[in-house]
C-alpha cells in the first residue's frame, strides 16, 4: 500500500472543511488535518501578495491520488491552488490501512 500526503493551502478554514469534508465523504482522502491560518507571500500576476491562508494535509492512497488532485481543483476557489503530494517513506502499519481502506471504492472496479 502505497500512502501519500497532500499538501493544499485555501482561502480560509471553511474553504478547507467544506472540500475536505466531500472529498472524505467521496473517499478521495481518509482524513484532513486543518492547520491554523498562515500568511503567504508569493509573486502572482506580475504582482506580488500578501494574504492570508489556511494550508492543510490530507491522507490518501496511490490509487485515489490522481482523482483526490483533480477534485481539489475543481472544487477549490482559486484558479491555480497549491496542490501538492509526497509518498509517505513510513507509517504505522495499522494507521496506513486504515488509509488504504478509506480511500478504496467501487470507481476501481
Amino acid at each position: 500500500m502505497s500512502l501519500l500526503s497532500v499538501y493544499c493551502v485555501f482561502a480560509d478554514a471553511e474553504e478547507a472543511e467544506r472540500i475536505g469534508r466531500l472529498v472524505i465523504e467521496e473517499r478521495l482522502a481518509a482524513c484532513i488535518n486543518i492547520l491554523g491560518p498562515c500568511r503567504s507571500i508569493y509573486a502572482w500576476e506580475g504582482a506580488i501578495e500578501d494574504s492570508r491562508e489556511v494550508p492543510a494535509v490530507l491522507k490518501t492512497s496511490a490509487s485515489a491520488i490522481d482523482t483526490l488532485i483533480a477534485r481539489l481543483a475543481q472544487l477549490h476557489s482559486y484558479d491555480v491552488p497549491a496542490i501538492t503530494a509526497w509518498p509517505v517513506a513510513h507509517a504505522f502499519e495499522p494507521y496506513a490501512a486504515w488509509v488504504a481502506a478509506s480511500t478504496e471504492q467501487e470507481r476501481d472496479a
